[in-house]
């Protein structure tokens, strides 16, 4: 599959001949994304043309309320990036959000960006999708004025988006309640969360399970909910098995949250390392045990169902 081209800056955009285009923050890319992003690949196909994403960063909220910070997100950029690569999109625009370009109109938006910049040929859009200054456009707008701006508008039709029954809010609640199952099936793939190795209080080797401990790559992305899950856990050196604990450890009083995982057949050293989790399914909650001997006990069971789990 020839691979998706990435552009940050509208002046570095090529001149296609037929740009099929949707836009929208995408996070998660989750299956209600991906109905849209099969029909722009399919509409660009179709008139032999070229599929083209917009999409933006940061997301609009965090620049809209910068004093709100109860956004979590699903999908870093990067993970934005390379899930929309798998559904055979072209070209990739990924506009930086400002405050400047949250006060464009609906009607500057379509000049300077669908128009002049893309040169647009067929938009195709989700059907409650706004744009512009207030969210003031919309599919009605586009296709009153579709004559005038030369290009044709596809709206998807509200029950193929409504028979998916997925929303990037509805993902995030599954994870609020550990419920990474459902997200799952939300996103079309596991939930993965990534970051880089840092040093612990190393107490998982002394009871012979050591833990690499997980800072997350953005503060922002979504953690699940507290409590002990069944992962898989991409390294540098390859995919392997685990289980994972997000929690403070109350056994050894804890006070801090922590995401430690334990890989089950590993040797080796994983500080600094940059590893990816991917979140198979929720086991149990966190307790806290009368002393570590019938912790290690609880660790032996827990080995012994996550690897069921994994299959």
């Amino acid at each position: 599959m020839p691979s998706m081209i990435v552009i940050r800056e509208l002046n570095q955009f090529p001149l296609l001949a037929h740009a099929v285009v949707t836009s929208g923050t995408f996070d998660g890319v989750h299956v209600g994304h991906q109905k849209i992003l099969a029909r722009l690949t399919e509409s660009a196909r179709q008139s032999t043309g070229q599929s083209v994403v917009i999409t933006y960063w940061p997301h609009p909220r965090t620049v809209l309320n910068p004093h709100d910070d109860s956004l979590r997100l699903l999908s870093t950029i990067e993970e934005r990036i390379e899930a929309l690569e798998q559904f055979g999109v072209d070209y990739l625009l990924i506009l930086p959000f400002t405050r400047d370009f949250a006060q464009l109109t609906s009607e500057e938006y379509i000049q300077q960006i669908l128009i002049n910049t893309l040169h647009t040929k067929k938009l195709v859009i989700g059907y409650d999708h706004r744009f512009g200054k207030n969210r003031e456009g919309g599919f009605d707008y586009l296709q009153a004025n579709a004559r005038r701006y030369g290009f044709e508008v596809e709206e998807i039709p509200r029950q193929d988006i409504d028979e998916v029954g997925v929303s990037s809010s509805k993902i995030r609640t599954a994870l609020e309640k550990g419920d990474v199952e459902t997200a799952a099936r939300y996103l079309g793939r596991p939930y993965t969360l990534s970051g880089r190795v840092v040093e612990g209080k190393k107490l998982g080797r002394t009871l012979g399970y050591p833990t690499a401990n997980l800072q997350p790559q953005d503060k922002l992305k979504q953690v699940p909910a507290i409590g002990i899950y069944a992962v898989m856990v991409k390294t540098a050196s390859g995919s392997f098995k685990g289980m994972l604990s997000i929690g403070t450890n109350p056994t050894v009083n804890g006070t801090s949250q922590t995401i430690e995982v334990h890989l089950f057949d590993f040797e080796g050293d994983l500080y600094s390392q940059e590893i990816t989790l991917s979140f198979i399914a929720y086991m149990r909650p966190e307790e806290k045990y009368e002393n570590l001997d019938l912790l290690v006990r609880q660790l032996h069971q827990d080995k012994a169902t996550a690897l069921q789990l994994l299959g």
